[in-house]
């Protein structure tokens, strides 16, 4: 039986990665395809459909390691990346430019999928039960 802690933090992890991948590869996929596509993707719709999986997931993910692994800076970090990436998309590119925002969104990501990753590195280094079989 896979424990729900470990699943959530690969889920939460990948989550962020697939959010970071698209900051950085949507730009290239758009100029590629521009050609080829006669409609318009919405990267804004696509930031928050992300985010909004990514954030219950995380928080669960992040919640659930602390409570199990008592590794405050772990939560710490992943929350720290979780409001770096709600505020650049809130304030988005009017408000931060197009860089920042970008920057901001990658730097966001990188910190959630390292909580994760330790967090996840924390179930098997701790060999805890309440994580994993």
């Amino acid at each position: 039986m896979i424990k729900k802690q470990q699943t959530s933090d690969k889920i939460a992890g990948s989550l962020s990665l697939a959010c970071a991948l698209h900051c950085l590869l949507m730009p290239s996929f758009l100029i590629v395809t521009s050609g080829f596509l006669s409609f318009s993707i919405d990267n804004e719709l696509i930031h928050l459909a992300i985010l909004l999986f990514a954030l219950p997931v995380s928080i669960y993910a992040l919640v659930q390691g602390l409570k199990n692994h008592k590794e405050t800076p772990i939560f710490i970090l992943g929350t720290f990346g979780l409001l770096v990436l709600i505020a650049s998309y809130y304030l988005g590119e009017q408000v931060l430019g197009g860089t920042f925002e970008k920057t901001a969104t990658l730097i966001g990501s990188l910190l959630v999928i390292f909580a994760h990753y330790r967090n996840h590195q924390a179930c098997i280094e701790l060999d805890c039960d309440s994580c994993h079989d």
